[in-house]
């Protein structure tokens, strides 16, 4: 039997990030959900604490608290998933992910909101379009079908440490994919549901700036990665 773990990286989510822990816990999935409090400045470690997860702790990065996660894994941990801790992924569809990746099928799962029931405003324009366009260069250059960036996914523990992932920043989701592609890893996108935020505010799409700065980065390590 495979053990899973789960990693939230979080930054300033006290609203939501109790209800995501018990989420997930409730779908009888992971042997532990650990939670990387990303610098915030409110009571998000003490609320996951408290909802049964374990805390790590890493500088302001997406990336940064991906990595953390990941250092913080049990020993015995064969599949890392990665959702977000605002409450806008859906644990309830967990297995969908990590099932491939169980039964030894594929490597890499990662699930679609562009393919799946989105509720309304819960992604803007700017960030279907990223998706798709992304998954375009991603198919002329490796021949892999991707519709989103989206951060609900499932991987190999073995397969994960081969991408020898380095952005530390908004252009982690889209290394590990291209990574993967190029690493030629078994890779299936699957439609996910997905949700408004459930407090908070987000970091990426909820102002101009953030939008600019996760854009700039995120093209930044399209760059960067195909040229390596």
């Amino acid at each position: 039997m495979s053990n899973v773990s789960v990693i939230i990286p979080a930054l300033d989510e006290e609203e939501p990030i109790a209800g995501v822990v018990r989420e997930c816990f409730a779908t009888g999935v992971p042997d532990e959900v650990i939670v990387v409090d990303n610098g915030s400045t409110d009571r998000t470690a003490e609320r996951a604490r408290e909802a049964g997860a374990r805390v790590a702790t890493a500088p302001r990065g997406y990336g940064r608290a991906c990595t953390a996660g990941i250092r913080a894994l049990l020993a015995e941990c064969d599949v890392v998933v990665f959702l977000d801790g605002d409450g806008s992924d859906v644990p309830a569809l967990m297995n969908r992910l990590v099932d491939p990746v169980v039964r030894g099928t594929h490597d890499f799962v990662i699930g679609s909101r562009t393919r799946g029931q989105r509720e309304p405003g819960s992604m803007n324009f700017q960030q279907v379009l990223s998706g798709r366009g992304a998954g375009l260069i991603m198919r002329l250059l490796y021949g892999v079908r991707y519709t989103d960036m989206c951060p609900f996914r499932a991987i190999r523990r073995d397969a994960l440490a081969k991408l020898n992932m380095r952005e530390q920043t908004y252009g982690w989701n889209l290394e590990m994919q291209m990574k993967a592609a190029r690493t030629g890893l078994r890779i299936l996108e699957i439609p996910v549901n997905h949700r408004r935020r459930a407090g908070g505010e987000s970091k990426v799409s909820g102002t101009l700036r953030g939008t600019f700065v996760a854009g700039a980065r995120i093209l930044a390590t399209l760059v960067r990665v195909a040229l390596e």
